[in-house]
């Protein structure tokens, strides 16, 4: 069974950009540059009817187009030991009420809501016992980061599966913005 998100694909451009922020951080393991993407709900493993059922929730989705703007690196967690890079979304208003819609219907087809808030992120690397220090060194080389416009006119299923090198994202179903 397959893990499932929703999420909006970057551009080609956009991602090689982010690839050259990919530098020596011990103990980062990076996301494959095809793999970068903008998660816009973690939905979690379902397969048959619970599954078709999101489909089909996510099929009445409305929202118009839109662009993003990238900006900035941090990491998570804020406190304590860092285990992901990231790079930040400049605020978006459209983005945070595509995100609401996407997540009341996947409410309405019956899926538990998200334990976590929603803080719009690319994640860039995966961190193992790196020293905080080092991540601090990688935030001040790149927080002046930026990319964009990215225009933003579909959403996508994804699903991943987990492999000895990291997940493999897969996209699953597309839907337009109009």
């Amino acid at each position: 069974m397959a893990r499932l998100f929703v999420s909006i694909e970057l551009p080609a451009l956009v991602r090689a950009e982010m690839n050259r922020l990919q530098c020596d951080v011990p103990g980062a393991r990076w996301a494959p540059v095809e793999q970068l993407h903008l998660t816009l709900r973690f939905i979690g493993e379902l397969d048959g009817l619970a599954r078709r059922d999101a489909e089909a929730a996510l099929d009445e989705v409305e929202a118009a187009p839109f662009e993003l703007l990238l900006a900035g690196v941090g990491h998570f967690p804020p406190r304590g030991q860092p285990r992901v890079l990231w790079v930040g979304v400049e605020p978006s208003p459209a983005l945070l009420e595509l995100h609401e819609r996407i997540c009341r219907a996947l409410g309405r087809a019956g899926l538990p809501a998200e334990a976590r808030n929603f803080y719009p992120h690319i994640t860039l690397a995966r961190l193992r016992d790196t020293p905080p220090r080092a991540v601090a060194a990688f935030v001040m080389q790149h927080n002046l980061f930026r990319a964009g416009p990215i225009p933003v006119d579909s959403f996508h299923l994804y699903s991943s599966r987990l492999g000895a090198r990291g997940a493999v994202h897969t996209p699953e179903t597309s839907w337009p913005l109009d």
